[in-house]
C-alpha cells in the first residue's frame, strides 16, 4: 500500500514521461482558468473587504447572455460573425448595467455595514441571477459560440520523449487569452489611477473618502472589470463543454485557489490557480485510482484545507493581527 502512494506513482511518470507532460498540460490549462477566475473575487474583495459568493453565477449569467443575444441577431439575418461580436458587446454592456445596479442597489445603501451583511447580499444577488437566468434562458445546456467567435478547435499532435502529446487548439486559445486578460487587469489596476484609487479603498474606506475617491465608481468599475473576467471565462469554459447552471460549481474551484494564493493577492490568484489546476489533475491520474477514481472534484479543497491548517492567509496574503 506505501508503496502504491508514495513510489509507484513516481515510477509511472519516469516511464511515461509523455502522459506526464499531457497531465500536465491539461492541469495548467485549467490553473489559468481557475486564477481568472479567482482573479474575479480578488478584484472585488480588494475594492470592498467582501467576498463575492456571485462571481459563480456571474460567468454562467454572462456566457448564456452571449448566447441568447447570439440567437436573437441570428434569427434576425445577422451573419454569423457578426451576430457574435454584436452579442459579444451587449454582453459586456449587461455586466456594465449589473455592476451599475449592485453599486445602486445593494452596495451603497449597505455602506458601513458589517462584512457579514454585504456577504449575506452577494448570496441574494446569486439566486436573483439564477431565477432571471432559468426565466429567460432555461435551465437546458446550450452550446457556445465558438467557432462564432473565431476560437480554434480540433488537436495539434506532438511527438515527445518517447510518445505523442495532444493539445486541443482550444486549451491553448484559452491559456493564451486567460494569461493576456490576468496580465493586463494586473498592469492596469498596478499603473493607472483607478489602480492607485482601488488600492486606497482596499487599504481604507474612510481614508479613500477623505481623499475624494468615489466609493461609488470605484465599485462600479470593480464589479464590471469582475464581470468582463466572468464572461471571458464563461466563454472558454463553454466553448470547453456546454454553457449551464452547471458552470457555478466550477467557478467555485475559485474558493480553494483564493485560500493558497490569499484573498487580496493578484499574483496569489495566480499562483494557487497554477496549483489547483495542477495539482488535481496529477491526484487524479497518478493517485486516484487507488481511491476509486472522481478526486479531482475534491482533491482542491482538501489542499486548501491543509493551507489554512498552516498558512490561513495563503501564501501572498497578509497576516492580519487583532489586539484582543
Amino acid at each position: 500500500m506505501l508503496y502504491n502512494i508514495f513510489i509507484d506513482p513516481f515510477v509511472q511518470m519516469a516511464q511515461m514521461p509523455d502522459l506526464l507532460v499531457q497531465t500536465l498540460w491539461e492541469g495548467l490549462v485549467s490553473g489559468v482558468l481557475y486564477a481568472l477566475i479567482a482573479l474575479g473575487f480578488v478584484l472585488i474583495f480588494k475594492a470592498s473587504g467582501v467576498f463575492n459568493f456571485a462571481q459563480g453565477i456571474m460567468v454562467v449569467f454572462s456566457a448564456l447572455t452571449l448566447v441568447g443575444f447570439y440567437a436573437k441577431f441570428s434569427s434576425w439575418g445577422f451573419s454569423g460573425h457578426v451576430a457574435a461580436f454584436l452579442a459579444l458587446l451587449l454582453a459586456a454592456g449587461v455586466m456594465l448595467v449589473l455592476a451599475m445596479l449592485v453599486e445602486r442597489v445593494v452596495l451603497r445603501p449597505l455602506v458601513n455595514q458589517p462584512d457579514i451583511i454585504l456577504f449575506m447580499a452577494t448570496f441574494g444577488i446569486t439566486y436573483v441571477l439564477i431565477g432571471f437566468g432559468e426565466i429567460v434562458f432555461g435551465g437546458d445546456p446550450k452550446q457556445m459560440i465558438a467557432n462564432e467567435l473565431f476560437l480554434p478547435s480540433g488537436a495539434v499532435d506532438i511527438e515527445m520523449l518517447g510518445g505523442l502529446v495532444s493539445l486541443q487548439r482550444i486549451d491553448i486559445a484559452a491559456a493564451v487569452i486567460a494569461s493576456l486578460m490576468i496580465v493586463g487587469l494586473a498592469l492596469f489596476f498596478q499603473k493607472t489611477r483607478i489602480g492607485r484609487a482601488l488600492r486606497a479603498v482596499a487599504d481604507s474606506h474612510k481614508a479613500a473618502l477623505s481623499v475624494g475617491i468615489s466609493l461609488n465608481q470605484i465599485w462600479v468599475i470593480v464589479w464590471f472589470a469582475a464581470g468582463l473576467v466572468a464572461l471571458v471565462t464563461g466563454i472558454m469554459w463553454g466553448a470547453r463543454s456546454d454553457v449551464s447552471f452547471a458552470l457555478e460549481i466550477v467557478a467555485l474551484k475559485a474558493l480553494p485557489v483564493l485560500v493558497l494564493g490569499g484573498f487580496t493577492s493578484v499574483p496569489g490568484a495566480i499562483v494557487g490557480g497554477l496549483i489547483i489546476g495542477i495539482g488535481e489533475k496529477l491526484g487524479e491520474f497518478y493517485w486516484g485510482p487507488l481511491l476509486g477514481g472522481g478526486i479531482e472534484s475534491w482533491l482542491a479543497y482538501v489542499i486548501a484545507l491543509l493551507f489554512l491548517l498552516y498558512r490561513p492567509q495563503g501564501l501572498f496574503g497578509d497576516k492580519i493581527i487583532e489586539r484582543i
